[in-house]
Protein backbone atom coordinates (compact mmCIF):
# COMPACT_ATOMS: atom_id res chain seq x y z
CA UNK A 1 0.00 0.00 0.00
CA UNK A 2 1.48 3.25 -1.00
CA UNK A 3 0.13 6.88 0.60
CA UNK A 4 1.54 10.29 -0.61
CA UNK A 5 0.76 13.36 1.54
CA UNK A 6 -0.64 17.12 0.43
CA UNK A 7 2.18 18.67 -1.47
CA UNK A 8 3.43 21.80 0.66
CA UNK A 9 5.59 24.40 0.14
CA UNK A 10 7.86 25.73 2.75
CA UNK A 11 9.25 28.65 3.55
CA UNK A 12 12.82 27.29 4.32
CA UNK A 13 15.81 25.62 1.92
CA UNK A 14 15.91 22.09 1.84
CA UNK A 15 18.73 21.88 3.99
CA UNK A 16 17.40 22.89 6.78
CA UNK A 17 14.58 20.77 6.26
CA UNK A 18 16.61 17.79 6.01
CA UNK A 19 18.50 19.14 8.98
CA UNK A 20 15.37 19.28 10.92
CA UNK A 21 14.14 15.83 9.82
CA UNK A 22 17.49 13.97 10.38
CA UNK A 23 17.29 14.77 14.04
CA UNK A 24 14.15 12.27 15.44
CA UNK A 25 13.76 14.20 18.30
CA UNK A 26 12.01 17.11 16.19
CA UNK A 27 9.40 15.09 14.91
CA UNK A 28 7.15 15.72 17.51
CA UNK A 29 6.57 18.61 16.38
CA UNK A 30 4.98 17.12 13.51
CA UNK A 31 2.50 14.75 14.87
CA UNK A 32 -0.61 15.67 16.34
CA UNK A 33 -0.42 15.92 20.31
CA UNK A 34 -4.16 15.11 20.90
CA UNK A 35 -3.66 12.11 18.92
CA UNK A 36 -0.68 10.34 20.34
CA UNK A 37 1.27 9.30 24.08
CA UNK A 38 4.13 8.28 25.50
CA UNK A 39 6.78 9.84 22.83
CA UNK A 40 9.88 8.81 23.21
CA UNK A 41 12.92 9.85 21.16
CA UNK A 42 16.68 10.18 20.29
CA UNK A 43 18.58 11.78 17.28
CA UNK A 44 18.16 8.10 15.51
CA UNK A 45 14.99 6.91 15.86
CA UNK A 46 11.27 7.77 18.27
CA UNK A 47 8.51 5.85 18.79
CA UNK A 48 4.82 6.89 19.93
CA UNK A 49 1.53 5.43 20.78
CA UNK A 50 -1.51 6.02 18.72
CA UNK A 51 -5.39 5.90 19.71
CA UNK A 52 -5.89 2.49 20.19
CA UNK A 53 -2.50 1.52 22.03
CA UNK A 54 -0.60 1.05 18.74
CA UNK A 55 2.85 1.90 18.93
CA UNK A 56 4.73 3.26 15.81
CA UNK A 57 8.19 3.35 15.55
CA UNK A 58 10.73 5.42 13.32
CA UNK A 59 14.08 5.06 12.26
CA UNK A 60 16.18 7.34 10.75
CA UNK A 61 17.30 5.32 7.22
CA UNK A 62 19.51 7.80 5.85
CA UNK A 63 18.93 10.80 3.18
CA UNK A 64 19.91 11.59 -0.13
CA UNK A 65 21.69 14.69 -0.43
CA UNK A 66 18.78 17.78 0.45
CA UNK A 67 16.29 15.83 -1.97
CA UNK A 68 15.12 12.79 0.28
CA UNK A 69 15.00 11.80 3.46
CA UNK A 70 14.50 8.25 4.27
CA UNK A 71 12.52 6.72 7.85
CA UNK A 72 11.49 2.99 8.00
CA UNK A 73 9.49 1.06 10.91
CA UNK A 74 11.23 -0.24 13.81
CA UNK A 75 10.49 -3.35 15.69
CA UNK A 76 7.76 -2.17 17.61
CA UNK A 77 5.45 -0.90 14.64
CA UNK A 78 2.48 -3.03 13.92
CA UNK A 79 3.82 -3.96 10.23
CA UNK A 80 6.66 -3.03 8.42
CA UNK A 81 6.98 0.04 6.64
CA UNK A 82 9.20 2.93 4.84
CA UNK A 83 8.37 6.89 4.76
CA UNK A 84 10.54 8.84 1.80
CA UNK A 85 9.90 12.93 2.72
CA UNK A 86 10.82 14.22 -1.22
CA UNK A 87 11.95 18.19 -0.72
CA UNK A 88 12.92 20.30 -3.72
CA UNK A 89 13.85 24.10 -3.96
CA UNK A 90 11.55 26.16 -5.17
CA UNK A 91 11.05 30.43 -5.71
CA UNK A 92 10.05 30.48 -1.65
CA UNK A 93 11.77 27.95 -0.25
CA UNK A 94 11.07 24.37 -0.78
CA UNK A 95 8.01 22.52 -1.37
CA UNK A 96 7.82 18.72 -0.76
CA UNK A 97 5.30 15.67 0.45
CA UNK A 98 5.85 12.31 2.45
CA UNK A 99 5.72 8.82 0.96
CA UNK A 100 4.58 6.15 2.44
CA UNK A 101 5.04 2.67 1.64
CA UNK A 102 3.95 -0.39 3.50
CA UNK A 103 3.00 -3.94 3.83
CA UNK A 104 0.01 -4.55 4.58
CA UNK A 105 -3.02 -6.65 3.99
CA UNK A 106 -6.42 -5.97 2.75
CA UNK A 107 -8.21 -6.22 6.00
CA UNK A 108 -5.49 -3.53 7.57
CA UNK A 109 -5.72 -1.30 4.59
CA UNK A 110 -8.96 -0.77 5.02
CA UNK A 111 -8.80 0.27 8.67
CA UNK A 112 -5.71 2.55 8.56
CA UNK A 113 -5.82 3.83 4.78
CA UNK A 114 -7.76 6.78 6.02
CA UNK A 115 -5.76 7.67 9.38
CA UNK A 116 -2.60 7.30 7.65
CA UNK A 117 -3.16 9.50 5.15
CA UNK A 118 -4.78 12.59 7.72
CA UNK A 119 -1.59 11.65 9.39
CA UNK A 120 0.61 12.46 7.16
CA UNK A 121 -1.29 15.11 5.67
CA UNK A 122 -1.13 16.50 9.20
CA UNK A 123 2.45 16.38 9.13
CA UNK A 124 3.13 18.20 5.91
CA UNK A 125 1.24 20.93 7.31
CA UNK A 126 2.79 20.79 10.50
CA UNK A 127 6.39 21.26 8.68
CA UNK A 128 4.76 24.37 6.74
CA UNK A 129 3.68 25.79 9.58
CA UNK A 130 7.27 24.97 11.41
CA UNK A 131 9.09 27.06 9.25
CA UNK A 132 6.64 29.90 8.48
CA UNK A 133 6.80 30.64 12.49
Amino acid sequence: MTIDSTHVEVSATPDQIVEFLKDANNLIHLLPQDKISDFKSSTDECSFKVQGGVVISLIQDGHEGNSKLFLKSGKSSPFPFKLTIFISPNETGSSGYIHFDGEVNMFLKMMVEKPLTNLFNYMSEKLKQHFSA
